[in-house]
């Protein structure tokens, strides 16, 4: 009488994925938990000088200034908010305009939305609000 043998089971030799997905999720939370992260408030550009004659870029580029006291420049000229609308809206009948608003740090925000606004509905939609880097570390 013969008595059967327990058969044997096979070994695998192949390696398990599953460790070592698990072992690189766990380095990626550490990694993300344990970094540094600073915060970056702006590039340190060098914007390319303009001529007189300038380049389409350039004149699709209008400037509009508010010093302290709500007072408005347009190109460097001083200008009633009714001259603005006016030269703003006869600038975008003949083409797309790009509105860079320069305010002073001291200017209310009420200034800053009223020129906003009326470079809107002088159809102009691409206004961009100047702004001056300044480090300053939180840490």
């Amino acid at each position: 009488m013969r008595f059967s043998q327990p058969k044997r089971e096979e070994i695998s030799l192949g390696v398990s994925i599953a460790p070592l997905i698990d072992i690189v999720f766990l380095l990626l939370i550490f990694f993300m938990l344990t970094s540094h992260f600073d915060i970056i408030s702006g590039i340190d550009i060098k914007l390319p000088d303009i001529s007189e004659r300038g380049s389409d870029r350039a004149i699709n580029t209008i400037a509009v200034a508010l010093d302290k006291k709500g007072n408005c420049y347009l190109q460097k000229k001083k200008v009633t908010l009714r001259e603005l609308y006016l030269r703003l809206k006869d600038l975008s009948k003949e083409k797309k305009i790009n509105l860079i608003l320069n305010a002073d740090r001291d200017v209310t925000h009420g200034h800053v939305v009223r020129i906003m606004d009326l470079a809107k509905k002088a159809g102009i939609n691409s206004i961009v609000i100047a702004a001056q880097w300044r480090e300053e570390r939180v840490l």
